[in-house]
């Protein structure tokens, strides 16, 4: 089938033609449509291979893991932190604020270069900005601690290009249930990714005596990443798995494309839930290890760390914990979400809402409980990280479906500034301070330490609660922007082969 001016429709040897006169009974629309019906059949070779697509997502993966062992490794080895800089709660948590800060202010930037540019070659620079500067944070002296709180803002804005645009290639490369099959391989890296952070983190600096040689493992193997990805990973035509080619530049400005994503209700109301979500997973990541020693301490099941290495058997079995409940979370809530959507068309944000509100009860009894069980403890935050890792994967494809091709990038990136500004930018900040401020109030003990910053936990479960909310607000859009969505991408499609605004076609029978 060819439209150069004329158009033969065959593909047993020429074909007449048909011109506007013959069809003239045909409603021109309908024409189109059955038109358009045979163009699957023309793109049955895809422009990249089935197994090029799948060692493309195998490489993504590898990459993410490292980006959130890498993140989480800080907070494996917090204890040894705070006691080699001699800094508070408050101090502390501004290592992980400055270095959201940075990766959510340059993520709308990478969001607009992903959707115009070549995407490889900006997570390529990205990626390179993350190895140097990350490496160099594990140089860092005692007496130059403002100087690992640049370099842990410079490591945001590497990660920040990978993060933002990944997704989307993946959103390329496959569609429908494979593509939710995709999507949850890449995301369930995120809590194995962190649990590990934890676990290296904590190893190597028992291993070596010395936090700092924990941040140097995750560079070595981002080199390799780095490799990979430039070697390996394509930049496949936006909107290629859904028929839709372009050729990597859209059109539009970047303020229509704003003006668009604020129209789509299940967008806006989804990156609120987002945020909450990451607000609470941003406190319990950070603070939970420091949470479970200063517990046993207070209970008197461990001496307290004053100097050297700490012990960090509590960053062992939380890194532990994050892993497995990571991988039984996103698969549980990846295989709801492919037994219910078919039946309940707001499947996603529905699973994402019992996933936030579920883990409230759960969030309640551990950051109680601690006072007297540890074992307790760990039982319970396992059930909390398993329901709220429910919707990691879910989150990015409803993303992709409810978002056309050539604004992907921008609305993930959007979505990060702000879940990560008004989520895990400030939450372990806040928790810092609002825990700085408790133990002001009464003379310094082990006890006091332990309950100031488990009243400050208490923030949490009611930030669960208005995420649950968010969801089922998005459950309440989602079916109708994800019609309009693909009714845009066949639209445009349709216009798309059509040269000119009115084609001529030939007919033999008129000379």
């Amino acid at each position: 089938m060819e439209l150069k001016g004329s158009v033969t429709i065959g593909q047993d040897g020429p074909q007449p033609r048909a011109s506007l006169g013959s069809i003239s009974s045909l409603h021109y629309g309908s024409f189109v449509n059955s038109l358009s019906s045979l163009t699957p059949k023309l793109d049955e070779r895809p422009a990249i291979s089935r197994r090029r697509a799948h060692i493309t997502v195998a490489v993504l993966c590898y990459v993410n893991l490292l980006n959130y062992m890498e993140r989480y490794t800080i907070a494996g080895v917090l204890l040894n932190i705070q006691t080699f800089f001699d800094i508070h709660d408050s101090t502390a948590g501004l290592l992980q604020t400055v270095f959201i800060c940075s990766f959510l202010l340059t993520a709308p930037l990478f969001g607009y270069l992903g959707d115009r540019y070549n995407r490889v070659h900006i997570m390529a620079v990205g990626l390179t900005v993350w190895l140097v500067t990350a490496t160099g944070s594990s140089f860092v002296t005692n007496s130059y601690f403002w100087l690992l709180v640049l370099l842990r803002g410079l490591v945001g804005i590497g990660e920040a290009s990978y993060s933002t645009i990944a997704p989307t290639i993946i959103g390329d490369l496959f569609t429908g249930g494979q593509r939710t099959i995709m999507i949850a391989a890449f995301y369930i890296f995120i809590p194995v990714g962190s649990g590990l952070g934890y676990i290296t983190g904590a190893s190597v600096a028992s291993l070596t005596g010395d936090w700092h040689w924990s941040l140097r493992i995750t560079p070595i193997f981002g080199l390799v990443g780095l490799f990979l990805v430039v070697l390996l990973c394509p930049n496949p035509p936006r909107g290629v798995a859904e028929n839709n080619h372009h050729d990597g530049n859209n059109r539009s400005s970047y303020l229509e494309d704003i003006k668009y994503l604020l129209k789509n209700k299940s967008y806006i109301w989804s990156t609120l839930g987002v945020t909450a979500m990451a607000f609470l997973t941003g406190a319990l990541a950070f603070w939970m290890p420091s949470f479970l020693f200063r517990a046993q301490v207070s209970q008197g099941l461990r001496p307290p760390c004053t100097k050297g290495s700490c012990n960090s058997i509590d960053s062992f079995i939380f890194g532990a914990i994050t892993v497995v409940s990571g991988i039984l979370g996103v698969c549980i809530g990846t295989g709801l979400a492919r037994w219910l959507r078919n039946k309940v068309p707001n499947a996603d944000p529905l699973i994402c809402a019992g996933g936030m509100l579920g883990s409230v009860p759960c969030l309640f009894i551990s950051i109680f409980v601690a006072t007297a069980s540890i074992p307790a403890t760990y039982v319970f935050v396992f059930i909390a990280e398993l329901l709220l890792s429910l919707n990691w994967s879910l989150l990015a494809d409803m993303l992709l479906y409810i978002v056309v091709p050539t604004r992907r990038a921008t609305a993930e990136a959007l979505q990060i500034t702000v879940c990560h500004l008004l989520g895990d930018a400030g939450s372990p900040y806040l928790i810092g301070i609002i825990s700085d401020a408790i133990q002001k109030s009464k003379p310094p003990s082990s006890t006091w330490s332990f309950l100031s910053l488990q009243y400050s936990f208490l923030i949490c479960p009611f930030v669960a609660i208005i995420g649950g909310i968010f969801f089922l607000m998005t459950a309440l859009y989602i079916s109708d922007d994800r019609t309009a969505a693909q009714q845009l991408v066949e639209d445009t499609f349709l216009q798309g082969p059509t040269p000119e605004p009115t084609v001529e076609m030939n007919n033999p029978q008129s000379g």
